[in-house]
């Protein structure tokens, strides 16, 4: 029997399907794996106090020496986000583009993982040879610069992965898209595609960038005041616009909020950012100018809390207030989930009178997406004709709205394959099949603490969140079995202790009764009397209060 009978081609996500963000993929073929991108996403509301969730790498790890290298394939957190953490446990080389490389090195530095992690350049011409399988590169457009989708050549066939994409006619930095190399790959044969399902619920074609640097022009010559505009720090695309707007209006631009100031360097140091000499001002500059001269360029497009646009519309920024009469567009679409703090913010800011252009109900158009919609994610399959085509980078119904387009353009549905994180596609002989599950899930980071926050704390502050905590300290004689102080009742966030005298009363009685009854008894084993304590404690404030608060009994003996 020849060795390609006997091994088979792996697919799978760890993350990035059924979910938008945390996207890491692999590909792997016997004793090869490929992993593409690694990045995070932010908590959902459930998760409380947590920052930010990355992806499940326990099968990773316990197969490290298969792990041949991490292929980027552009800057966006949700690709990138996760590389800090997961370096530290996965020690392989990681390939990524010029401008990629630079935001990345940025929080390698960070954490420390510079000098230890083997970082190779790559560009849209590189071939690398990662065991038995090569990886190449085509450019696509995207609303970052650098963006590359993969083609991974395997002894089963072909595997591409467009990484995200949409194809602008006029991009902004005259980087096109590599539609022969695309249609090349495709002639050649494509075992399966990997296609961003973002906007697969979009009809018609996603508008050029190009379009959006005409219209923030028009809104910087039309405004009296100060223009303050909220982006996303990596659409590099959109702060080179509003560069090039400040400087047809003559006006000074000042960047704020930290993670816009280190991409404005880094992307401005490896010149994918033109700035003319003497353009940006210091925040503290920005009084002494005329108000029709300043533009101020800052982060919080999502209306997080922390961010420099918030703080400016509660007016709890350091150095930059919001006027009556300023124009702030908001350039970005709400991340799915997000919509309520944008609305908030909005409200602030028409509060303090500024003009606010937001949202897909502005006249104008401040924004299109870097994804693809319905028209263009069938060229990417018509281009590639694959045999076999794995929807990926987005939510189940992106997803299934994906393969329903794949089906309208000749790909048959026993060929097309919805998957969750961990589900496998296995190909041997040419034929696909669903496979067993690889181990994967969610890790979730507060502060230091990496994966240290499980189930059970997030059911804990939940329980707190909701009905608050009650705590029983008692001091017990060892001897004679009575109580020697107590039962003292610390209430917090159930009730307000002043004005329920009454029922802590009571709940104290109830706590003393039990106990004497229980050592009368000779139950004496710490475990029995805390549970007695919580279940009569328990019973008697959900009849008085309707409310389950966590009831915490601490026992001590002397």
């Amino acid at each position: 029997m020849s060795k390609k009978n006997i091994d088979k081609l792996l697919i799978f996500a760890l993350g990035g399907v059924g979910e938008i963000g945390k996207n890491m993929y692999c590909v792997q073929y016997a004793n090869d794996i490929i992993v593409i991108d690694s990045g995070l996403k932010f908590p959902e509301e459930d998760m409380l106090g947590i920052d930010i969730v990355i992806p499940d790498i326990g099968y990773l790890t316990e197969n490290r020496d298969k792990v041949r290298g991490i292929i980027i394939t552009h800057g966006h957190e949700d690709h990138i986000g996760g590389l800090p953490y997961v370096l530290k446990h996965l020690n392989v080389p990681l390939y990524a583009t010029k401008l990629t490389m630079g935001l990345i090195e940025a929080k390698l530095k960070e954490a420390n993982l510079l000098g230890t992690t083997n970082r190779i350049l790559i560009n849209s011409e590189s071939v690398l040879s990662l065991g038995v399988l090569t990886a190449t590169f085509f450019k696509t457009n995207h609303s970052i610069p650098d963006s590359v989708g993969v083609a991974i050549d395997t002894p089963e066939g072909v595997v591409v992965h467009t990484g995200d994409f949409k194809f602008d006619q006029t991009p902004v930095n005259d980087q096109y898209a590599d539609l022969h190399r695309m249609a090349e790959i495709g002639k050649k044969g494509v075992l399966a595609l990997l296609s961003d399902s973002t906007n697969a619920e979009r009809p018609g074609f996603t508008g050029s960038e190009r379009g959006v640097g005409i219209e923030i022009e028009e809104v910087f010559r039309k405004a009296k005041q100060r223009v303050v505009i909220a982006t996303f720090a990596s659409n590099i695309h959109r702060v080179q616009q509003v560069f090039d707007a400040a400087a047809a209006t003559n006006r000074k631009v000042t960047v704020i909020g930290r993670s816009m100031v280190n991409v404005v360097s880094i992307a401005s140091e490896l010149g994918y950012l033109h700035i003319p000499d003497g353009m940006l001002i210091e925040p503290e500059e920005v009084n002494k100018l005329a108000a029709d001269r300043v533009v101020i360029l800052s982060t919080g497009s999502q209306g997080e809390p922390m961010s420099a646009l918030t703080r400016m519309a509660r007016s709890t920024h350091r150095k930059i207030d919001i006027l009556p009469g300023d124009t702030v567009i908001i350039a970005a679409t709400p991340i799915p989930g997000n919509e309520r703090y944008v609305g908030r913010t909005v409200d602030e800011l028409m509060r303090i009178g500024a003009h606010v252009i937001y949202g897909p109900g502005s006249v104008t158009g401040v924004h299109v997406s870097g994804h693809g919609s319905q028209e263009e994610l069938k060229l990417m399959l018509n281009l590639m004709k694959p045999k076999y085509f794995i929807p990926i980078h987005g939510e189940y119904r992106m997803l299934r709205q994906h393969a329903i387009l794949a089906e309208s353009v000749g790909v048959s549905k026993e060929d097309i394959f919805l998957c969750d994180i961990g589900d496998t596609v296995e190909v041997q002989n040419g034929v696909a099949r669903k496979g067993s599950k690889v181990q994967s899930g969610n890790i979730l980071i507060d502060g230091l603490g990496v994966g240290d926050v499980g189930n059970i704390v997030l059911r804990d502050r939940k329980l707190l969140s909701q009905d608050g905590i009650l705590v029983v300290v008692v001091t017990l004689s060892k001897q004679d079995g009575k109580i020697l102080s107590g039962p003292d009742i610390i209430s917090r966030g159930f009730v307000y202790v002043r004005e329920s005298e009454g029922l802590l009363e009571e709940a104290n009685r109830i706590v003393t009764n039990t106990l004497t009854k229980l050592m009368n008894e000779n139950v004496n084993e710490w475990a029995s009397l805390k549970t007695n304590v919580k279940d009569v404690l328990g019973r008697f404030l959900y009849e008085q209060t309707r409310r389950r608060p966590m009831i915490l009994p601490i026992i001590m003996e002397v």
